[in-house]
């Protein structure tokens, strides 16, 4: 009887514990989205790029990527993010996937413009860059390296 209980308390504070990591994990990976205002961009290629990943500028987080869809009309896909209340993006902003190290993942970059007037809720950043695609790059410096050296 004594056995029954004493592996009933550790299995409360295992589940205990497990449930103060899963607390910390959430807490830290910062995906509560409410508040702030949303904003869409489109791209030829999202590449890398994952839902709940980083809005940043200058480096420092200013949203989180909310969606992302297939503009059947245009074909280009559409990123959805939510960017913090208290930065306002000038209305000739860019956005940018850019790279966070040759192993790491991709985010969402916006370089601000200089307009005075500001993007509004629901609204959408029209000039984009997409990523760079490495492999690609790596192949085609072969081949040219390759060309060069037959000739």
């Amino acid at each position: 009887m004594k056995r029954n209980t004493i592996e009933t308390v550790m299995g409360a504070v295992v589940l205990a514990v497990a449930g103060m990591f899963m607390a910390f994990a959430y807490i830290s990976a910062d995906l509560n989205t409410s508040g702030g205002y949303t904003v869409t961009a489109s791209f030829n290629k999202v590449a890398g790029l994952a839902v709940g990943g980083d809005v940043r500028m200058s480096g420092i987080k200013i949203g989180s990527i909310v969606s992302q869809e297939l503009d059947t009309d245009t074909f280009l896909a559409k990123v959805t993010m939510n960017i913090r209340d208290d930065v306002a993006l000038p209305l000739d902003s860019a956005a940018a996937i850019s790279s966070e190290s040759l192993l790491g993942g991709n985010y969402l970059e916006i370089i601000p413009g200089g307009d005075p007037d500001m993007i509004e809720d629901g609204g959408r950043i029209d000039f984009t860059q997409d990523p760079v695609d490495i492999v690609q790059l790596i192949g085609k410096f072969i081949f040219s390296a390759g060309e060069a050296a037959s000739k």
